[in-house]
């Protein structure tokens, strides 16, 4: 399928741009340690984290959650930017984009103070033109709000001939319901059992990029 050259990207942050699995596989396994919850594996945190803190957390620990998120950001806080690593030619894709005069944003699940300081601390704020993360618009991710507050004063709407790029049918479904147009990033999605050529996990997408360097050859193709 041929697609439509960008105005705008949309990223996801997690696992798209920067390795953060460790990190936040460590502070949950604190945080279910704290609460005498049963830990998880690195595949298990793989395969399930995906909803913003605020979603997901009130269906692991009930009541509790907003005790359990606070002792969650602790344990993240503490270690994130020391652990942060790029994923490979992610800074190159960024840059490539820059001087392609497109339009880029992020738009994460992850707490938006948190995500800030990770993109200040890696030195990638000046390639973005907005950052947008959990807590910052009314409704996170698979909601249109996020998107809608990361283009606002662009002069853009969500549109086809918008890219979301993320590794999780979270962004799939957030291009779903934004009409932007769907790109599955990783290697990862392809193991799984409701994988396709088509479709992850129930969600439609329009390309699958390996890593950066396919998204520049995707760019230059264009």
């Amino acid at each position: 399928m041929k697609l439509p050259k960008p105005k705008a990207i949309i990223f996801d942050w997690d696992n798209t741009l920067v390795n953060t699995w460790p990190v936040i596989h460590d502070a949950l396994n604190a945080t279910f340690a704290e609460a005498g919850l049963p830990l998880w594996t690195i595949e298990q945190t793989k395969d399930r984290v995906r909803k913003s803190m605020r979603d997901s957390f009130p269906e692991i620990f009930g009541e509790n959650w907003e005790a359990a998120g606070a002792s969650y950001q602790a344990h993240y806080r503490a270690s994130h930017l020391g652990k942060l690593d790029a994923l490979p030619y992610a800074r190159q894709m960024l840059e490539d984009v820059k001087k392609r005069g497109i339009y880029s944003v992020v738009v994460s699940n992850k707490r938006g103070e948190n995500l800030r300081k990770e993109a200040q601390h890696i030195g990638w704020n000046h390639l973005f033109d907005s950052i947008t993360g959990a807590d910052d618009a009314a409704r996170d991710k698979p909601f249109a709000d996020p998107v809608h507050l990361a283009l606002n004063g662009s002069g853009m709407t969500p549109s086809a001939d918008i890219w979301f790029i993320g590794d999780s049918e979270i962004d799939l479904e957030c291009a779903k319901n934004t009409g932007c147009t769907a790109i599955l990033y990783g290697d990862d999605a392809s193991a799984h059992p409701e994988y396709s050529q088509t479709h992850y996990r129930g969600f439609p997408y329009s390309a699958h990029v390996l890593n950066h360097r396919q998204v520049m050859e995707m760019l230059g193709d264009l």
